[in-house]
């Protein structure tokens, strides 16, 4: 009877075995080429993994310690595949899927996914937004212990939503000219928070990192202690490496 394999990633190169690296449950990783793709696994010691800190984040290492060997072009894998055998890989991905792979393998080549994410105090701007507004300050302290109808509630929301719509798109406006231009591909996603205004991950060229790194300070610095700002500059490139369904 086969173990089941865990899946990390994929790889266009073959992984030495010499890199020596700590799977989940303390097995030690190996590479398996199958057909023209080197996949990087271990022994799974469970039927399903629970999703929790410890195991995520040795997934993650086993990816960026493999980058930081050398071997940046890779298709990671989600979390907690658990296959029986190569050959279901080789029937439900590989076959099926070849083609995509290889192009992505193309798109991914000499490039680096890097993420941006922006927090801001929403009391904070509120209050700065309603003192620079002083007209929209004082209609709704008018309407402080009044009875408002519906519609005159509706109508002081709408202006309040507005306003800070428009202060939140300026600040993504600040970033989105000064970082876009590096990027062959941008991805934005959902704010995860009430505090996240943005969320986007950028596919650069490996050698532009620093100056990107570069540019996110500057703008740092401009809006000082009004945003906090995460950024991420080296991570496997789970945005860019999606197949199509």
């Amino acid at each position: 009877m086969s173990i089941p394999l865990y899946l990390y990633g994929i790889f266009p190169n073959t992984i030495p075995e010499t890199l020596d690296l700590e799977g989940l449950d303390k097995q030690p990783v190996h590479s398996q080429v199958v057909d023209e793709f080197c996949f990087l696994y271990s022994e799974a010691r469970q039927e399903k993994y629970l999703a929790s800190r410890r195991n995520l984040l040795t997934h993650e290492k086993v990816l960026e310690q493999t980058m930081h060997a050398g071997f940046r072009v890779l298709l990671p894998l989600r979390f907690g595949l658990v296959v029986k055998d190569w050959e279901t890989i080789m029937s439900q991905l590989i076959n099926p899927h070849k083609d995509q792979l290889n192009q992505l393998f193309q798109k991914l080549a000499g490039k680096r996914e890097v993420s941006i994410k922006i927090f801001w105090d929403a009391k904070a701007e509120l209050q700065t937004m309603m003192e620079s507004h002083q007209d929209l300050k004082q209609q709704r302290d008018n309407m402080e212990g009044k009875k408002l109808s519906m519609e005159e509630v509706i109508q002081i929301g709408q202006l309040i939503e507005s306003n800070l719509l428009a202060r939140k798109q300026a600040v993504i406006e600040v970033f989105s000219q000064e970082l876009n231009p590096f990027a062959q591909e941008i991805v934005v996603s959902d704010p995860m928070t009430e505090e996240m205004i943005y969320n986007a991950a950028f596919l650069i060229p490996w050698e532009s990192e620093s100056e990107f790194s570069e540019r996110v300070e500057v703008i740092d610095q401009k809006f000082g202690d009004r945003l906090r700002i995460r950024y991420n500059n080296f991570t496997a490139p789970y945005t860019f490496a999606q197949l199509d369904s």
